[in-house]
């Protein structure tokens, strides 16, 4: 199974490494990293960057596409050559996917008209400005486009892809081999549980952390 995964300035690191770290563990997967250019792209916090290692003209088909959210994911809903080969790749793919607001470039490109999608809480309004119909679910399944919401649900996509693609087994394997048990020291990972008065900073701030 050939899988590309998208990558742009700014992408959110974890949109990429969660989902890869499960997708390319499934018997027979190969991963390519693309981007406009070969070559180092960064990440939205600018200590860390990913190597592309084919430029998006060398990327043809591929049975899976992952687009992953992040900061620069808007610049790119003008970039022409991105969003016409986001197109171009969607004809071929088995399934299309997403992480955060990754969904609202593939809703950008046209892949996302009338379905259900969903993305990180703040992006909801965009996702629908784009023609998709936004859910607030940590994944998402509409024909084969699969969206998850924000950052570390990414994870939990790759591991539905798994189960999908390969059956539970295979796919309660990946999770084992990765031990990803998630026991968070905090109930703050939703707006429906985090403290108000956070969610209200949080908006008020962006995606930045609050001060102290």
């Amino acid at each position: 199974m050939k899988i590309a995964i998208l990558l742009y300035d700014r992408f959110t690191a974890l949109d990429v490494v969660g989902p890869y770290e499960i997708l390319a563990r499934m018997p027979g997967s190969e991963v390519v990293l693309t981007a406009l250019r070969r070559g180092p792209v960064r990440g939205d916090l600018g200590s860390l960057a990913l190597t592309a290692d084919a430029a998006l003209d060398e990327i043809t088909a591929a049975d899976l596409l992952l687009v992953p959210g992040g900061p620069g994911s808007e610049r790119m809903h003008g970039e022409p050559a991105v969003l016409e080969w986001l197109r171009a790749i969607d004809a071929t793919t088995t399934w299309t996917t997403s992480v955060c607001s990754g969904s609202i470039l593939l809703a950008a490109a046209g892949l996302l008209t009338g379905r259900r999608a969903t993305t990180h809480w703040f992006g909801p309004r965009a996702l629908a400005t784009f023609g998709a119909v936004p859910v607030a679910e940590r994944v998402v399944f509409d024909g084969k486009y699969a969206t998850a919401a924000g950052v570390s649900a990414g994870i939990d996509l790759a591991l539905h892809l798994a189960g999908r693609i390969h059956g539970d087994q295979v796919a309660q394997a990946i999770q084992l081999i990765t031990e990803y048990d998630p026991q968070p020291p905090y109930n703050a990972g939703s707006t429906t549980t985090a403290p108000p008065d956070l969610v209200a900073a949080v908006r008020t701030n962006g995606l930045t952390v609050p001060a102290a």
